[in-house]
């Protein structure tokens, strides 16, 4: 019998993928995203966007904050990120280090990400990007469930793996710990919901 060895895909064939394709590429495997948000999730991400933007700007944060659809390319240490096979759209990207950004995106892992549980496939943010955030050192990493009100937020132990995550709901204020002292209050979040 014949063994089928199965395609790794990598960020050079993601290029070559058809502009209106959403899809992301985790350990060389492709992914549909192409399912539109409901407005509760796109609601929840206008927020945050705005909640951490105005923050950056007005404490002169050298900081940046992108929403999908933006490319964040996982690079191994000295690889090329052509041949990367790990591209991702975070619903919420925060990148502190400009030197990692691109006309495409970014390169490297962002300090933060913010991923809106979608109820199509919430295993893709509770297992593999939240394996593959560890794995490329996302100091921060928020899994915010608009269906059970939850947020989980995972942050990095001195560049080691990822502490227990902490569990707030949309009753809670939750601290973002790359930043000295920007506070989120989920229940003004979830009044607007």
């Amino acid at each position: 019998m014949e063994e089928r060895i199965s395609k790794v895909y990598t960020y050079a064939d993601y290029l070559g993928f058809p502009q209106n394709a959403r899809v992301e590429l985790i350990d060389g495997v492709i992914y549909d995203i192409s399912h539109a948000p409901s407005r509760v999730h796109q609601e929840i991400i206008f927020e945050l966007t705005l909640i951490i933007g105005n923050y950056i700007k007005q404490n002169n944060k050298p900081c940046k904050v992108y929403t999908a659809p933006f490319d964040v390319v996982l690079v191994e240490e000295g690889q090329d990120e052509k041949q990367a096979i790990n591209v991702v759209q975070p619903d919420i990207s925060i990148i502190c280090d400009k030197k990692k950004l691109t006309d495409k995106g970014c390169v490297g892992a962002p300090e933060m990400i913010i991923e809106v549980v979608s109820e199509y496939n919430p295993s893709h943010d509770y297992v593999r990007k939240l394996n593959l955030y560890n794995q490329y050192k996302v100091k921060e990493y928020l899994i915010v469930n608009p269906n059970n009100q939850t947020i989980l937020v995972y942050r990095l132990k001195d560049t080691e793996d990822y502490l227990p995550p902490e569990l707030y709901t949309f009753n809670d204020k939750v601290k973002v710990g790359i930043f000295e002292d920007l506070i989120i209050d989920f229940a003004q979040i979830k009044e607007v919901l």
